[in-house]
């Protein structure tokens, strides 16, 4: 079954928005590099990777459903936040943000009984119930180690390992 105008369209939306949010995440990188947290830094950078390979899999499905990938310009991302609690919170709340558009992309699908889409977004929406339970942890231990300068350096540390096993 062709994927459907309506729902080609939505999906190509996705897309951009993924890669804004791999776009906003290398850009928190950036900023927790200069801010001397390198282990943050590479949390970010794979979190970033994992959010193209999310866009890939939207743009996989549109072609495989005989559709056209349509790609359109990304905003820019902030150029910094006031901590690294206070990016993990801008974190927390984007990946809540593409939670809602997940769960709308599913109730398009659902409506539309277009199955295979309803497939590929069940994929989607339990990866975001573990994407914000992970920055949700991170947030409320950056919160437990605020004032702590040795307890930030050592989370920075163990967070640095994140794509390195």
């Amino acid at each position: 079954m062709a994927l459907s105008t309506s729902m080609e369209k939505a999906m190509n939306d996705q897309i951009n928005a993924e890669f804004e949010s791999a776009y906003l995440y290398l850009g928190m990188a950036a900023w927790l590099e200069s801010a001397n947290f390198p282990g943050f830094a590479q949390w970010m950078r794979a979190q970033a990777q994992e959010e193209t390979e999310h866009a890939m899999k939207f743009f996989e499905h549109i072609v495989e459903r005989g559709g056209t990938p349509t790609l359109t310009a990304i905003k820019a991302p902030p150029k910094s936040w006031q901590s690294p609690l206070a990016a993990f919170q801008a974190s927390y709340k984007h990946e809540q943000y593409i939670s809602g558009r997940i769960n709308k992309l599913m109730d398009m699908a659902v409506k539309a009984k277009d199955y295979a889409s309803q497939s590929l977004l069940q994929w989607f929406i339990d990866e975001q119930v573990e994407e914000e339970a992970s920055v949700d942890e991170i947030v409320q231990k950056l919160k437990m180690v605020k004032g702590s300068a040795g307890s930030l350096l050592m989370f920075d540390h163990k967070l640095g390992k994140r794509g390195k096993e």
